[in-house]
């Protein structure tokens, strides 16, 4: 079953967002945006791990949690010691609700109309593991900017 594949995928991919939130020389440079960057790494964050809880873990394991999406990208200055225990908790949700997914869930439109479309639960999944790539990516870039590391301090990616 896919699920096999993609829970160690969103793990070692929750796991490099860690990593990227804790890299971040200071706190205060997780929020920080200038010219030309719209949304700062503190806020990708707690936007990866709003729509991960929701998405997965209240609509698929019915965890109980409740998004506001607006927060994710409004609020600022949340120490970075709660960015990362919300990663943890994330990680752990998102791997029990794809634990209890059986190969007919899986095979069912997804819940909620997304993507201006019926989605297929697995398909959705896989666009979900894309999505979380892509932000990982942008705060990488964030971070690079805002702390003025160079490519080369970074190499071993």
């Amino acid at each position: 079953m896919i699920t096999q594949h993609l829970i160690p995928l969103f793990q070692k991919d929750l796991d490099k967002l860690k990593e990227e939130i804790s890299l971040y020389p200071k706190d205060e440079q997780l929020w920080q945006i200038k010219e030309g960057i719209n949304n700062s790494g503190g806020n990708l964050c707690l936007h990866l791990t709003g729509n991960l809880q929701h998405f997965i873990g209240a609509v698929l394991g019915d965890s109980g949690y409740m998004r506001n999406r607006d927060a994710e990208f409004r609020v600022k200055n949340i120490p970075r010691s709660k960015l990362l225990e919300d990663i943890d908790v994330t990680r752990s949700v998102v791997t029990d609700a794809l634990e209890q997914l059986s190969k007919n869930d899986l095979q069912k439109d997804y819940i909620l109309p997304v993507l201006d479309e019926k989605t297929n639960t697995t398909y959705f999944l896989i666009y979900l593991l894309s999505h979380l790539n892509y932000h990982i990516g942008q705060i990488n870039y964030h971070r690079r900017i805002i702390a003025g590391t160079s490519k080369t301090e970074d190499q071993g990616e």
